[in-house]
């Protein structure tokens, strides 16, 4: 007989995603944090903040869902883009510097999500591949004589 069960009782083998507008202000507390170490560095290199922002990025994608990939990358970018590279505090856009640093950006807050995503389904299904197992032995146990 087939039982039919909720699958969201119980525990969840796959943890929630952290709430988006959560993410989103912890990328702004990061990005001026980046901000103000790219100032002590100088602001004639915008490469290092690139990386700094890219690694925040990421490292926020493990935690967000998918969804807050773009907005991540955007907020990280005016940080980047008002305050990392002279003037400070004017937003400018410029075709191809701006474009590359935004696909930076958004690449590096989806591979941090999809990694997360696939660490998390792999984990779920080898918990539930263990639990099938030992309630296979456990129905066999009990159908032998």
């Amino acid at each position: 007989m087939i039982e039919w069960v909720s699958l969201s009782s119980g525990t969840r083998p796959v943890p929630r995603p952290v709430a988006t507008p959560l993410v989103w202000a912890t990328a702004v507390g990061g990005a001026l944090l980046v901000t103000f170490l790219n100032a002590s560095v100088g602001p004639d290199r915008p490469g290092i903040a690139l990386a700094a922002l890219s690694l925040l990025a990421a490292i926020l994608g493990v935690y967000a869902s998918f969804t807050a990939a773009p907005g991540t990358a955007v907020l990280c970018w005016l940080f980047l883009n008002g305050f990392a590279i002279p003037p400070a505090g004017t937003l400018s856009w410029t075709g191809h510097r701006d474009t590359f640093w935004l696909a930076c950006l958004l690449t590096a807050a989806l591979i941090g999500t999809a990694l997360a995503r696939l660490t998390h389904a792999r984990a779920a299904y080898r918990s539930i591949t263990a639990a099938t197992a030992a309630a296979t032995e456990l129905y066999d146990d009990l159908d032998a004589p």
